[in-house]
């Protein structure tokens, strides 16, 4: 962590500055990974859906046996006080936690009744929409039965991290990852758009992605400005014949792949609208 990159946490009922240290070495969820988190942004002096991101925290924290402490509104008031902390114009990335510090009888299943919560806030500038380059992947999205895809959890991303190795190792900034049956589902840090013939694609939330906040916002304002947007089973092949592809998330919203394999691709013109429908709604 870069120790001069500005933070505040709210932990055990206070406002600390800094990196502060939440979790013990037998926390349950330092060693058996009963953890969870979402993200949210404040950028140019918006938070959009910040309280959308707060209910998946909680939602996310029920899908992992774990109880929530707060409510949603609770963790939206906390991260609007907070962000009182930094600078005007200031990029926060905004993080609820939930974990486990004990274990049930089993040690492994998580204890409901010892989750703890802390929310960072976290300067981090948005990106630039420059775009980045993606290639395929070995590894795969997982499935319900599983893995527990229907939470925003800790527990997932190590497979996130393997594939993103192997794209670096190509020379590649990230992947575009298939389920387990070869169909499309996300880049290994969001969700994936592509674009043909004047339309927008994108894979079918079939659960073995997060069907993105961020995504379905920009599909939203796809529709509602005319554009047709389809949700439907793809192929890596369909992402090779595509005249656009863009990706949405938290941390950066909406940014052109600018390269798939050895195609460049251009900063497109559905691209750029979606970019700027997103920040005119995120604005308004």
């Amino acid at each position: 962590m870069n120790d001069k990159r500005a933070m505040w946490t709210y932990y055990k009922g206070e406002w600390r500055e800094g990196d502060v240290r939440i979790l013990g070495a037998a926390s349950q969820a330092t060693w058996l990974g009963s953890l969870v988190f979402d993200g949210a942004r404040l950028f140019e002096g918006v938070t959009p859906d910040l309280d959308r991101h707060c209910a998946r925290a909680n939602d996310s924290a029920r899908a992992l046996g774990l109880e929530p402490t707060l409510s949603t509104s609770d963790i939206e008031t906390l991260a609007r006080e907070g962000l009182k902390k930094f600078a005007p114009g200031t990029d926060v990335y905004i993080r609820p936690m939930y974990w486990a510090e004990e274990g049930d009888t089993s040690t492994v299943a998580p204890l409901a009744s010892s989750t703890d919560f802390a929310l960072c806030l976290e300067a981090i500038p948005m990106v630039e929409p420059k775009g980045f380059t993606i290639t395929t992947t070995s590894f795969r999205r997982p499935y319900m039965e599983v893995m527990p895809v229907n939470a925003k959890a800790a527990c997932l991303y190590p497979n996130n991290a393997r594939m993103l190795r192997e794209a670096k190792a190509k020379g590649f900034h990230n992947a575009l990852v298939t389920d387990v049956l070869g169909n499309v589902a996300e880049t290994a840090t969001s969700n994936v758009f592509m674009v043909r013939g004047g339309e927008v694609f994108t894979p079918a939330a079939n659960g073995t992605f997060l069907n993105g906040i961020t995504r379905q916002r920009v599909i939203n304002l796809l529709r509602n400005a005319g554009i047709s947007v389809h949700e439907t089973v793809l192929k890596i092949d369909d992402f090779r014949q595509a005249d656009e592809i863009f990706s949405s998330g938290n941390m950066s919203k909406v940014v052109p792949i600018v390269g798939f394999d050895d195609r460049k691709l251009e900063y497109g013109p559905l691209t750029k609208r979606a970019r700027a429908l997103y920040w005119e709604w995120a604005h308004a």
